[in-house]
């Protein structure tokens, strides 16, 4: 079985001229690209690294995340990327539970690093442009002044990868990933979403992010050309569409919402992109109308899975069946069974029928499968259950043996006795037009225990009565309609785009 470093050599043996990565002025043929991925890879061995060590990166999509990615598959050592935004004690977590031997990182992330690493000789490379506070760094132009051809040490057992899940009920859970793993998600990824050779892609999705790292891969296996752009703009990322002749698109919804709703878009700009794919959240229907329209694409996917297991269903048809995630990857058997009641733990054999909403868990044998957090028995026993992986998720099959995802178990609103998920709310409501983005949360109510209140952010003006008249002409059932509407000023989000509800709870926002 081959593991990445030798993936990457494919690449470069088999079409050593062509186009590789760009960012900014930085243009590099493979060939080009994997002399600077050796020199790194030697300076790692340099440094006294070896298999099995792991690097922290705190870094944006640029140049030097991408080559140091290449780098550590090379010497079968596991990188650790992290958000670039990482405040102090966030850092301080991620550096002492992987257990890392080096950092990596720029000028958007040196002073918090620099708090970290005060009073104390912890080896470290800046890279970029810009000065660091932080004390002895090495220059990461230094590390990769020796160019050479580099080596594949590793196997594909190997760990390739160590994300961090976002870690909204406690601390993040580092989701090792070995080379083989990665490197049949990234086939997958391939077919699932029909790219073809030489594709080029706009390189957004963090790289602390599994969408990140599989877009990266997946270009590489099939030599294609990763345009990287550091911290999302919208205006940037349009031009760099029609500059570069983007052939697809792989992004989280809130960010093809501001790519469309940018001052510069338009179709002409956008016309080489033929293929979109979304993850991460629910795309709402209008959003997906309205994409499909613009961008007319030959293929729509709803991409659905997660770090541990990256592909758990895809849909290549979203708009022909908005809200499905359609049916299990090339990789992976799916299955809805009930929810914990609190009294009995349930298992892989619980299942439901159509039309029933319950957890929706995957099997564990899938080659995309992690085998086990790092270092969190207690997160093991929650969802590794026998060879079933308790995703979190709820949701159901329909009569045809679709999926719909409503939500996570920790977002179903209980009101008056009622399961409520916010998802088919939410997307009612984003098909009215005076509706720019929205989202549902259980807010506490002394009678019913909690009550749906939507939170709206307004394309222009409407007023509350008349959202529930929308509501309530619908098919909605009468006790799912929103209690409460608020207009807000932004929706909280996470880096990559997910809904903050637990902001929302929390009184955490602006009202518009």
């Amino acid at each position: 079985m081959l593991d990445l470093g030798r993936t990457f050599l494919q690449a470069v043996e088999r079409c050593p001229r062509h186009l590789a990565i760009v960012d900014g002025q930085l243009r590099y043929t493979y060939e080009e690209w994997a002399l600077l991925v050796g020199a790194l890879e030697q300076y790692l061995l340099q440094q006294g690294l070896k298999k099995g060590d792991r690097v922290l990166s705190i870094l944006q999509n640029r140049f030097e995340a991408a080559t140091l990615h290449w780098a550590c598959q090379m010497a079968g050592i596991t990188i650790v990327p992290i958000n670039w935004r990482a405040k102090a004690d966030e850092i301080d977590f991620y550096l002492n539970n992987s257990q890392s031997k080096l950092v990596f990182y720029e000028s958007a992330s040196s002073a918090e690093l620099a708090v970290v690493l005060k009073d104390q000789e912890f080896p470290s490379v800046f890279c970029g442009s810009g000065e660091s506070i932080v004390i002895n760094s090495a220059l990461f132009s230094n590390c990769v002044a020796q160019r050479q051809m580099p080596i594949s040490y590793a196997s594909a057992t190997d760990c390739s990868v160590m994300l961090y899940t976002s870690g909204t009920t406690g601390k993040p859970k580092g989701v090792p990933r070995t080379q083989a793993a990665e490197r049949a998600a990234g086939i997958a990824h391939i077919a699932q979403n029909q790219y073809r050779s030489y594709e080029v892609t706009l390189g957004v999705m963090p790289l602390y992010h599994t969408m990140g790292v599989r877009t990266l891969l997946a270009l590489c296996l099939g030599n294609g050309a990763y345009i990287a752009l550091p911290k999302w703009h919208a205006p940037t990322a349009v031009d760099l569409i029609a500059q570069e002749k983007v052939s697809h698109l792989y992004l989280v919804p809130t960010l093809y919402h501001d790519l469309i709703n940018a001052s510069n878009f338009s179709r002409d700009k956008v016309k080489t992109t033929t293929k979109l794919g979304f993850a991460g959240a629910p795309m709402h229907d209008a959003l997906l109308l309205e994409l499909n329209q613009l961008f007319q694409p030959e293929l729509f996917v709803n991409h659905y899975g997660s770090s541990e297991i990256y592909t758990f269903t895809i849909n290549q048809w979203a708009v022909e069946k908005p809200g499905s995630a359609g049916r299990a990857g090339l990789n992976e058997r799916i299955r809805v069974v009930a929810l914990d009641d609190g009294n009995r733990k349930m298992t892989g054999e619980d299942l439901l029928p159509p039309e029933v909403e319950g957890q929706i868990i995957c099997d564990l044998q899938s080659e995309e499968a992690f085998s086990g957090y790092w270092e969190r028995p207690d997160a093991n026993e929650k969802s590794l259950r026998g060879e079933w992986y308790f995703t979190g998720d709820t949701g159901y099959f329909d009569q045809e043996g679709e999926l719909f995802v409503t939500g996570r178990v920790d977002d179903m609103i209980i009101s008056g006795g009622e399961n409520i998920s916010p998802v088919e709310i939410e997307s009612l409501l984003s098909l009215h037009p005076a509706v720019d983005e929205v989202a549902v949360a259980g807010m506490k109510d002394d009678r019913l225990g909690q009550k749906v209140v939507a939170f709206i952010h307004l394309k222009q003006d409407v007023l509350a009565e008349e959202l529930d008249h929308y509501c309530k002409k619908s098919e909605l059932l009468n006790f799912k309609r929103p209690r409460e509407y608020v207009f807000v000023k932004e929706i909280p989000k996470s880096p990559v785009g997910k809904i903050l509800r637990r902001k929302l709870i929390a009184g955490e926002y602006e009202l518009s």
